[in-house]
């Protein structure tokens, strides 16, 4: 859509928005669903929680449709990943929603990768010719259950500075989802401790995280260089890496193509293990229920099922 339809057609939606009733506390929009189910988490019944993405979008690659942005014009928290994830829509989104809240540097704009220890941070400087490359270190951190809690801390402190009399609702809120993630963790672990050392295949690199929390070695990627789709020469050197490290599986999320990893797991062999691309928030998923589902994945690929 061009910057003129764009507006035009925001502008039109806008007199329509600007005629509904205002309800919740704290009006919260985030980029991924990951962020959305946090929030609502925290949130409870004092916020309105809407995702500008769906679990089956590349998180790179929104398309920044007129309406999201209308979802970011009465908005009192924005929640973003950060790391320059959102870097190709979101900043599009934000100018078009005329809504100064939530600007960046604004405090109705929350970057939640500084609540993270981040990793893959490049030393070296980094332009397109290397891929899709993030300056500031790998953006999916929300696979570690570990960020997901950092993360809910601060989000419940930016809720509690923004919306001071519901201060106590969100604290009760933050313990029981911090309770919950916290007795998960050890039997997760458990489940999936045959996953230390394992050698594993991933389409793009969003594994750092999840292997970080894991113990597994992520010893080649599908794509030869981020965000550039596999091709036949890097395909044959991923195979030969993968039968000589002896792969146990190849891990890639739903929003990718499926069918050279499918192709390729039937080469090494080894089981194609799909990955959620996010919690399913529009469905009432929550935050752990959506660990809970790629755990259960992972653990049917080192019993060798694919998904």
């Amino acid at each position: 859509m061009s910057p003129f339809r764009f507006l035009a057609a925001l502008s039109a939606a806008l007199c329509v928005l600007l005629a509904l009733p205002a309800h919740a506390d704290l009006k919260v929009v985030a980029s991924v669903p990951d962020l959305a189910a946090i929030a609502k988490a925290v949130g409870g019944e004092h916020v309105q929680v809407t995702s500008l993405s769906v679990p089956t979008q590349d998180p790179h690659f929104v398309d920044a449709k007129p309406n999201l942005a209308l979802d970011l014009n009465r908005a009192d928290l924005l929640l973003a990943i950060g790391m320059e994830l959102e870097i190709g829509w979101l900043p599009t989104l934000q100018n078009g929603a005329r809504n100064n809240r939530i600007l960046s540097g604004s405090p109705g704009f929350l970057d939640v990768s500084q609540f993270v220890n981040k990793l893959e941070a490049p030393t070296t400087p980094v332009d397109r010719s290397h891929g899709d490359v993030h300056p500031g270190g790998n953006p999916h951190f929300l696979y570690d259950p570990r960020a997901g809690l950092a993360v809910a801390k601060g989000i419940a402190d930016r809720m509690i500075s923004l919306d001071a009399k519901n201060a106590d609702a969100y604290r009760a809120n933050l313990a029981k989802f911090t309770d919950e993630l916290q007795k998960a963790m050890p039997g997760w672990q458990q489940r999936l401790a045959g996953m230390k050392g394992t050698p594993v295949v991933a389409y793009h690199k969003t594994t750092a995280y999840l292997s970080d929390w894991l113990g597994f070695d992520t010893i080649a990627y599908l794509e030869p260089k981020p965000g550039i789709p596999p091709n036949p020469a890097h395909v044959a050197q991923v195979l030969g890496l993968a039968r000589q490290k002896k792969a146990r599986m190849l891990l890639q999320e739903d929003y990718y193509p499926s069918s050279t990893g499918t192709q390729l797991s039937k080469l090494i062999p080894a089981p194609l293990v799909i990955l959620p691309g996010g919690t399913d928030f529009r469905a009432g998923q929550t935050y752990p229920q959506h660990i809970e589902d790629i755990v259960t994945r992972l653990e049917n690929g080192l019993k060798g099922k694919g998904t």
